[in-house]
């Protein structure tokens, strides 16, 4: 059953991603990364990040999203839920600076504050550099709780979360993943 929808969800994802505006993020031979983005406006309250930057409402952020029909299709194989998790975190790692060269490059660089993600899977996200936070909404909480449990099920992830915000603050990207900062 898993299957069918892994199969079904192949074909409907080019749909869905037409309609989000989302863009690849791709790696230097062209290849696209785990990563797709758009730019988003930040609509929560104040947040101060780890290494101080603040984040006000309307501030621009990249807002990514997993290719999660990608990750469930190459880890189908994998049984080991610590396997897994290492997998993934691997993954993420190695499209990092991809993303970090893409915000450089940004025509709007010098406006976008950090980046912005919800996952229900972010142990070891600070290893990797990101400020988890808790999402405060219930409603909204409730909503990416339901969208997270379809994802959950097709992953056979046991290691079942409430969604949270991952953050990141430019500077910090650029400091950890980008080989060098461009004067913006």
């Amino acid at each position: 059953m898993k299957q069918y929808l892994l199969s079904a969800w192949n074909i409907i994802d080019p749909v869905y991603y037409q309609f989000t505006r989302l863009k690849y993020i791709r790696d230097h031979n062209q290849q696209k990364t785990l990563f797709r983005v758009r730019l988003t406006r930040y609509r929560g309250s104040r947040l101060v990040l780890s290494d101080q930057t603040v984040i006000n409402k309307n501030d621009l952020l990249v807002k990514i999203h997993l290719h999660n029909v990608r990750v469930l299709t190459e880890m189908a194989q994998i049984k080991s839920e610590i396997r897994r998790a290492v997998y993934i975190y691997h993954m993420i790692k190695r499209a990092l600076p991809q993303l970090a060269q893409y915000i450089q490059t940004h025509k709007k660089a010098h406006q976008i504050k950090g980046i912005i993600g919800i996952t229900s899977l972010y142990r070891g996200a600070e290893r990797l550099g990101f400020d988890v936070r808790l999402i405060n909404n219930p409603f909204y909480r409730r909503l990416k709780t339901a969208t997270c449990a379809f994802i959950n099920i097709l992953s056979n992830n046991k290691f079942r979360h409430n969604p949270a915000y991952l953050l990141m603050s430019k500077q910090k990207m650029n400091s950890t993943y980008a080989p060098s900062t461009p004067n913006n």
